[in-house]
């Protein structure tokens, strides 16, 4: 039976409500500061912690629960007579609830004008005690610091018979469990943000890559396997929210994701969202093996998808496939004739999920549209971790420099940058053959740059697609002109990479010789 609640939030969200229930339910309160106040002023009996304890909060704040008086009745265990008669010594109520959330560190140290002091000063020492506190003694108290879990709290309390006024062991542990894993990500964002900071006196320097790194993540769901039937996997999400990440998706129909599903998926759903600001707005991927093996721009959806498809009809068999536009009924009609796993967009019509209903076992995806980032790019080794930015950059047209006699001509400057969109999503080394918003060859993954060459030119040529007058983008730079005369050769006019050889004068010198365009970027795409 829950007697005495303490509650003292910074979030203030719903905690009034919540209150004027629990007061309600006959639960006393006991309350701090800003949150006591919110109450009294609305009318919900509350009792003020320094009043609780007969001592003031001091030090502007900083000391107010720390109390044996407020952990006395926290931490004694029921089910301990001598705890018990210990707090009956002292005068010490039992507190049943504590419902507390912390002081906004994170979203401080996000501003870029935070100064040590201010940050400091948002360092919760109170709140994360008692939190800690209650969630140890879980089996007696239950601890609350998400505002989402008043209303499952409350349901509880207001049941009938021996359960009324009372919250279920499940539930208090449940909680307890996210208290705990609220208070290490608490903790490892003022870690890194300290060992952030620079060893001079003002602390004025910020690194990006603090000397400590903690990363937070939810479990999503255990997966039936890894990249192979004998690994272990499972999938866990941002505990703070990418804007437009795969991770946002709500799956609409289909069989339960896999590993590979959804490796794959966050391929194409990237490169997918990075086709915006091309005159054709809808754009299609499709990937296999973490590849893109068809990408496309079009008028529509059922454009867009038809048009990618072309590059690699064989590749495209079991795949992935992602929009960034609306999937409609026309479309879904086209793609149900494909054995595809996952099918990704921002939404689905009506019509289109009724079409897809039929091939139960494609996963639907959708996922609002978004250009939020990752905060870092991970890779685990062996006893370590490599960390770093994302590739979030698209080289725009003023940063493109001709370095051949010839000029292109507009339909080869837009041919140009929708290939460089695409190689950025090749696994290196990687050669991507487009022209007129599709792709028409597709060369990844491969130890030397001329076989990657090699290989787009045949998949053309197996999908009967021609590359007269094609459109080609190098991830990184020709090392020497073979790679150059091999996509020359195959028919393309135009070619767009990074530069910086050593060799660059010889491969400028055979694009000239060879009558095509060259354009430099000045930026590497290596994808491994």
């Amino acid at each position: 039976m829950i007697k005495q609640a303490l509650i003292s939030v910074s979030d203030k969200t719903g905690v009034l409500d919540f209150a004027r229930a629990l007061s309600a339910l006959g639960v006393n309160i006991l309350s701090t500061g800003g949150t006591a106040k919110l109450l009294q002023d609305n009318g919900v009996p509350v009792t003020e912690v320094a009043d609780y304890t007969g001592f003031p909060e001091m030090l502007d704040g900083r000391v107010k629960t720390l109390h044996p008086k407020v952990h006395g009745g926290i931490l004694a265990r029921r089910d301990f007579p001598e705890h018990v008669s210990k707090l009956e010594e002292h005068g010490i109520p039992q507190i049943d609830m504590v419902v507390v959330n912390l002081y906004p560190f994170q979203q401080t140290v996000a501003k870029e004008q935070c100064s040590l002091e201010d940050a400091i000063e948002n360092i919760d020492i109170g709140g994360p005690t008692m939190l800690r506190s209650a969630a140890k003694n879980h089996k007696d108290v239950v601890v609350i610091v998400d505002p989402a879990d008043y209303g499952v709290v409350l349901a509880e309390m207001k049941g009938t018979g021996t359960t009324a006024g009372a919250v279920g062991y499940d539930t208090k542990f449940r909680l307890a469990k996210k208290v705990f894993a609220h208070t290490a990500q608490y903790d490892g964002a003022i870690t890194n943000y300290l060992t952030s900071l620079g060893e001079d006196k003002q602390h004025a320097t910020r690194s990006s890559y603090p000397q400590t790194i903690n990363m937070s993540f939810e479990k999503v769901q255990d997966m039936r396997y890894g990249e192979n039937p004998h690994q272990g996997a499972a999938f866990y999400r941002d505990i703070t929210a990418v804007d437009g990440a795969l991770a946002n998706y709500r799956q609409l129909q289909g069989k339960e994701l896999s590993y590979n599903n959804i490796a794959d998926a966050d391929a194409a759903w990237e490169c997918v969202k990075s086709l915006g600001g091309f005159e054709q707005a809808a754009g299609c991927v499709i990937v296999k093996h973490a590849n893109p093996c068809g990408v496309a721009i079009g008028v529509d959806a059922l454009d867009a998808y038809s048009r990618a498809l072309q590059t690699d009809p064989t590749s495209a068999f079991g795949g992935i496939i992602a929009f960034n536009v609306e999937v409609d009924g026309r479309a879904a009609e086209a793609l149900a004739k494909l054995f595809v796993e996952v099918l990704i967009a921002p939404s689905f019509t009506a019509e289109a999920r009724q079409i897809m209903a039929a091939k139960q076992n494609v996963r639907l995806l959708e996922i609002p549209l978004g250009l939020g980032q990752n905060a870092y790019d991970v890779k685990r080794v062996g006893g370590g971790l490599l960390v770093q930015s994302p590739d979030a950059k698209n080289v725009g047209l003023g940063e493109l420099r001709v370095v051949t006699k010839k000029q292109p001509t507009q339909q080869q400057l837009q041919d140009l940058m929708f290939a460089w969109r695409v190689a950025k999503f090749v696994k290196s080394n990687a050669i991507v053959f487009c022209g007129n918003g599709m792709t028409l060859g597709v060369g990844a993954g491969q130890m030397s740059r001329i076989d990657s060459a090699r290989i787009a030119s045949i998949k053309a040529q197996n999908a009967g697609l021609s590359l007269s007058g094609s459109a080609v983008a190098s991830d990184a730079f020709f090392p020497f002109r073979d790679g150059l005369d091999v996509v020359v050769d195959a028919g393309a006019t135009c070619v767009i990479h990074p530069g910086g050889s050593m060799r660059d004068q010889e491969v400028i010198d055979a694009a000239d010789e060879r009558g095509v365009v060259m354009l430099y970027t000045g930026t590497r795409h290596f994808r491994h």
